[in-house]
Parts: structure tokens; C-alpha cells; sequence
């Protein structure tokens, strides 16, 4: 997620077609291939998946610490002309974490219930508010499929935040009936049912319709493009675990083009057809991912995209971003941001909401660095811009690990922590601040990690002791002045 002042990050959509062309070019269309590509899917490996999900201590109303979800296979069909109608079938497979009477998924209200299955057979289950409870007993450690078929007419939940640039989180509906989804730190279960917290990552894959010319964009390899009787359907199958949050929908009349990093990543871009300058403002995603791969390591996925809406905000999505169509959100280093959150923040996420910090704190870091050496701004422009905040931030929100729960998403997470690691940089020089930073990184590919975890390990990697350090800066109310020691 990207903050300006006050404004949210994209999120990255993964592609599958190849494309050329220099990164700091505009991207050449290559629309033909798309549309007759059908890709092989990839066997799904459910170990990937396994997660140890706990009860979040900032929204513990969201997600059920008793499901392990291993994989979502969505099917999504997009009525906008039947007053804007969902018409799903969600099919999870899912690890019970211990014995159980019920197991319970996050689903919105306003999404009514057409059956559900248990390992194929009709199941009890309750729909009070946002809570499916399926009423069946369950042992711990087997694994199950649950089979949910519902429709309605979805709309986004209230965001928990006074941020001005975004209120609602999940499905989001146009006046034309495109839609797109962001729902950072929940908002999922608006549209599918959901094990709807960080700690918990699966894999996913996605079936779309929707009515031609619409595309629908989702997360991981497009494996399928087909047109059937006025409707257009789109298959994507995301290949390795994602938190719920990371997962996104995009709905529209999209043109179509992608470039490729100098390792041979294409990276494709979807956009509202006719917006002038889209495809030249998104094609420094190519060149971001370069310079980011200097630093972070190679890229964690098998694919990337862009996906631009008419948000006022964006926000990183697991091999996908979404970003929203004004020239902020639209910028490079906004752009440069979202995808530093392809691996802080998607390879490792936060197994909690308290350290969302874990996620903003090292990403501004790298924008800012970026920043500097692309003649944005100093960096000394912007740490002095940022110490001089500090105890306003503090006073405002919180510290950055300890935030008040209805301020999510507030300048403490983002620029505090960038201060704190900045220090270290400095201390450690850029090539052991990296080299620890790329470890952390391969060593907890794909999990969801605690504060205390990233504690132990910078102190194991320097052999100093940096918790009091750490604590002064993520917990402190008052600006720290404790020195590395």
C-alpha cells in the first residue's frame, strides 16, 4: 500500500504474454497474442500453502484461526446488466487446524447462500452478518472441500481509517458496472468467502465472465482468453500462496500492452482503453523491477501486471497492482513502491496487523532511495521532511507497531520505520543492510512473519543486540533517540 500525505499504493497484476521493447519506452500493444493465448496450468502443490494462521489482534472479528485455507477456485460470472448481479461458486479446499464442532469463513451479509457442500454432501451452516458458519464437525489436521454457490449484489465494506483517499475496501462498482477490488487490511469476503486474515495464505485460481468487451483481471498467469455468445472469459491461476488481501478482481474495458526487464520478465499492463498516457506511465514498471532485483534479489513470482482503475488510490497485490488513473497514483515512484511490496510485503507478509509496518517501513526506504538516485527528491529533502514529523505521527496515530485499529493505513506506519532502517543502512553500509535484507527474505519465502521473528534474525545476521533499538523506534511514543548499537 502507498501513502502520500494521504493516499493509498497500487496493485500489481501478474501477465503471461510476450512482449519487448525498452523499459523506458512506451509498451507496445501486443493485444493478439492475449486474446488467443491458452497457457498449461501448473499442478497445484498445496504444501506451499500451509500456513499456522493465528487470531489477529487488531481485527480479531475477521478470520477464523481454525481454517487453513490451501486453495480458492473461484468462479465469477459479472452481470452488470441483470442490476449488477454476482453469480460465484467458491470451491476451498482448506486444513483444520484442530478439532472442531464448526468452522466459520468471512462472507458479506449481502451475498446470499445457494447451497453448501462438504466433501460433497449437503452441509448445516449459518449466515448471520458477515459470519459463515458451517455447522460439521471437523478434525484437526485433515483436509477438506467445502463448496459455497452465492450471488448478489456486492458492494465494499467500510474501511477502518480516516484516510480521505479511500473509505471502502473490496468489490467496487463504477456507474458504467466495472468493478475492481482492494481491501487492504480486509475486504475479501465482500466478494467470495474467505479466511479473511494476513496469516493465512493460499492459492488461488480464478474463472471470469463478463460482458464482451470487458476483460476480467486477476492475480497470476492469464491460462485462458475465450469469447462465447457476447461473453468474454478469462482464466488466471496464481501459483504460489497469497494473504486474502493480497487478491484482487479488475472488471473493465481494458486495452492491453507489455515490456519486459532486463531478465526477461514480461510485464503487462492493462488499462482503460482511450486514457492518454498510460501505457508510457506504466512501462517504468520494467525498469523499477531492475533496479529493485540490484538490491532485493530476483523477482519472487512468475509473473507481474498492472492493472489501472478509476480508484482514487492503488494498492500491491500479489503479481499484480492496481493503481488508480490520476497522475500521482500514476507516478514512477508510486509505481517503484507497489512493486518493492512484491517482496516486501507478498514473498513475506505480516502474520499480524500490528507490524503492517513490516510492510511500509522498508518499502519507503527503497522509494526513497530510488528517489535520490532518479533526481525526485534528496534524501536528504525527505528524511529531514520526515524527523521533523515524527512526534506528530507518534501523537496522531500511534507508534508504528501499537497504532490505533481505526487509523489504519496512517503516515506512522510508513515513514517512522523507513527512518529506523535508514539507520541501520547508514551504520551497516548499503552492502550488508541488503545482503541481510535478501536472507531474511529467501529464508521466509512465502511466509507470514511476526516482529519477533525479524528481531532475532537482523540480530543474528550482525551479532548485535537490536531489540532495545527496534522497540524504541516501533513502540516508543516519544521520537527515539537511541543509536545503533
Amino acid at each position: 500500500m502507498r501513502l502520500a500525505p494521504a493516499l493509498l499504493a497500487a496493485a500489481v497484476l501478474t501477465g503471461c504474454t510476450a512482449g519487448g521493447g525498452d523499459a523506458s519506452a512506451p509498451a507496445p500493444e501486443v493485444t493478439t497474442q492475449v486474446a488467443t493465448a491458452t497457457l498449461p496450468r501448473v499442478e497445484t502443490d498445496l504444501d506451499l500453502a500451509r500456513s499456522e494462521p493465528v487470531e489477529d489482534s487488531v481485527y480479531p472479528h475477521v478470520g477464523d484461526p481454525g481454517v487453513d485455507a490451501l486453495h480458492y477456485d473461484l468462479t465469477l460470472d459479472w452481470q452488470p446488466e441483470r442490476r449488477r448481479q454476482l453469480v460465484a461458486t467458491a470451491d476451498v479446499t482448506f486444513r483444520a487446524t484442530e478439532d472442531a464442532d464448526s468452522f466459520q469463513l468471512d462472507l458479506a451479509a449481502r451475498l446470499g447462500i445457494r447451497s453448501v457442500l462438504l466433501d460433497g454432501r449437503d452441509a448445516a451452516y449459518s449466515h448471520d452478518g458477515k459470519d459463515l458458519v458451517v455447522a460439521e464437525p471437523v478434525a484437526a489436521d485433515e483436509q477438506y472441500e467445502l463448496e459455497v454457490q452465492y450471488g448478489g449484489r456486492p458492494r465494499p465494506i467500510r474501511a477502518p481509517t480516516t484516510r480521505r483517499d479511500f473509505w471502502g475496501l473490496g468489490w467496487t462498482v463504477e456507474p458504467s458496472g466495472e468493478t475492481w477490488t482492494m481491501q487492504e487490511p480486509y475486504g475479501a469476503y465482500s466478494w467470495y468467502p474467505v479466511n479473511d486474515q494476513p496469516s493465512d495464505k493460499a492459492l488461488y485460481d480464478f474463472t471470469i465472465t463478463a460482458p464482451r468487451p470487458w476483460t476480467g483481471v486477476a492475480n497470476g498467469r492469464l491460462v485462458e482468453r475465450s469469447v462465447e455468445d457476447g461473453r468474454q472469459l478469462t482464466r488466471w491461476q496464481l501459483d504460489e500462496p497469497a494473504s486474502s488481501y493480497l487478491v484482487t478482481v479488475a472488471i473493465g474495458d481494458y486495452a492491453h500492452s507489455s515490456n519486459t526487464t532486463e531478465d526477461g520478465l514480461v510485464v503487462d499492463y492493462w488499462y482503460p482503453r482511450g486514457v492518454p498516457g498510460a501505457r508510457q506511465d506504466l512501462s517504468v514498471a520494467a525498469s523499477g523491477v531492475d533496479w529493485i532485483e540490484d538490491r532485493l534479489g530476483p523477482y519472487p513470482f512468475s509473473s507481474l501486471g498492472i492493472v489501472m482503475t478509476d480508484s482514487m488510490s492503488g494498492m500491491e497485490t500479489q503479481t499484480m497492482i492496481t493503481l488508480g488513473n490520476n497522475p500521482y497514483v500514476r507516478s514512477a515512484p508510486v509505481i517503484v513502491h507497489e512493486l518493492v511490496h512484491q517482496w516486501i510485503g507478498d514473498q513475506v507478509s505480516p502474520a499480524d496487523w500490528r507490524d503492517v509496518w513490516l510492510n511500509e517501513g522498508m518499502t519507503m526506504l527503497m522509494q526513497a532511495l530510488w528517489e535520490d538516485e532518479h533526481g525526485e527528491r534528496t534524501l536528504e529533502e525527505m528524511f529531514g521532511e520526515w524527523e521533523a514529523r515524527d512526534q506528530e505521527l507518534r501523537d496522531t496515530y500511534g507508534p508504528p507497531g501499537d497504532w490505533d485499529p481505526v487509523q489504519f493505513g496512517g503516515s506512522n506506519i510508513y515513514y517512522l520505520p523507513a527512518l529506523m532502517w535508514n539507520e541501520l543502512r547508514l551504520e551497516l553500509s548499503d552492502q550488508e543492510f541488503f545482503r541481510i535484507t535478501r536472507d531474511w527474505l529467501s529464508e521466509h519465502d512465502n511466509q507470514s512473519v511476526t516482529r519477533e521473528q525479524l528481531y532475532d534474525f537482523w540480530e543474528a545476521e550482525t551479532g548485535r543486540e537490536l531489540t532495545a533499538f527496534f522497540d524504541a523506534w516501533i513502540m516508543g511514543e516519544t521520537t527515539p533517540t537511541v543509536e545503533v548499537p
